[in-house]
């Protein structure tokens, strides 16, 4: 669902007198942090490719982007810890999510024969996630790198021709290389979960998901009594991570997705009951939740 041709109001950046809102990502050009963008707010983004998450998370506090797009977990890989760090850290606005079916793709310099490869650069993960393709061409040395599209945009403009990167056909597109082979990944059921953040948010009536932090006090049955203040109201929580508080060894905050609107009532009760257990509670935003039939028939 392209949040963007739904209508649906994110933030006060995204007006009609600015249809290009500037999104930041981690990545190269062509990575796959710009599909999911272009999947979320449709082709007619600027887009603002970052070195590392911390500096997608400035971007947007600067001004100098409007919004920024951060994996936040992946279904075989897990959470992605740093950008659940980053959340605390920074007064950003969860506005929107995406899911994006990760596809693993062999992409070297045009006319360069499979053959001829000899290496293979990609992100770790990527490489770790490929390893089925390995054992059948035990001939090539993995390589790992700090990006899936920056391998891409390494190759070419180093014009190396004996040489190979895994990553999305957008880098391909993007760098005008060349796909030797599509879909090599061990396993097809490999999606990662984007959200897409803003210093502005307005809760729209088509908000159905909501995600928070909290921390409690470590006592026997705390955690219970704060997660049965949803379960008493038969609000579904689909997502429970934990993350060290720190300076304060062996206690936790609690990151949770819920599903609901916080203007419904019982969303409200539920997150006044919570907050007289917590000893901190921020609702980190109220966003529309991702269809999970938008990845159906995803190739």
């Amino acid at each position: 669902m392209c949040l963007r041709s739904q209508g649906i109001f994110l933030g006060a950046k995204m007006t009609a007198d600015n249809p290009q809102p500037r999104i930041a990502f981690q990545g190269e050009r062509g990575a796959f942090s710009e599909e999911a963008a272009k999947k979320l707010l449709g082709e007619e983004i600027q887009l603002l490719p970052c070195t590392t998450f911390e500096m997608i998370f400035d971007s947007v506090n600067s001004g100098e982007s409007d919004y920024c797009l951060a994996p936040i977990e992946n279904s075989l890989a897990g959470s992605i810890h740093k950008n659940y760090d980053l959340l605390l850290e920074h007064d950003l606005k969860i506005v929107g999510e995406v899911y994006l079916r990760i596809i693993h793709n062999l992409i070297a310099l045009p006319a360069v024969p499979l053959e001829r490869v000899k290496r293979v650069y990609s992100h770790p993960v990527a490489l770790a996630q490929c390893q089925q393709f390995f054992r059948q061409h035990k001939e090539l040395e993995q390589i790992a790198t700090y990006d899936t599209a920056g391998s891409v945009k390494m190759i070419v403009e180093q014009r190396i021709d004996d040489a190979a990167a895994i990553a999305g056909l957008q880098a391909a597109k993007v760098y005008g290389a060349h796909c030797l082979l599509k879909g090599i990944e061990d396993n097809k059921e490999n999606y990662t979960r984007f959200l897409l953040l803003s210093k502005e948010a307005s809760v729209s009536a088509a908000a159905n998901k909501t995600s928070i932090v909290f921390s409690t006090e470590n006592r026997p049955g705390t955690l219970f009594r704060c997660l049965a203040a949803f379960a008493l109201r038969d609000i579904d929580l689909t997502k429970l991570e934990s993350r060290p508080l720190h300076g304060r060894p062996w206690e936790y905050f609690f990151y949770a997705d819920f599903l609901g609107n916080i203007n419904e009532t019982n969303c409200r009760n539920a997150l006044s009951h919570l907050g007289e257990m917590a000893t901190y509670l921020r609702v980190l935003g109220c966003y529309p939740r991702a269809q999970y039939q938008d990845l159906e028939g995803e190739q």
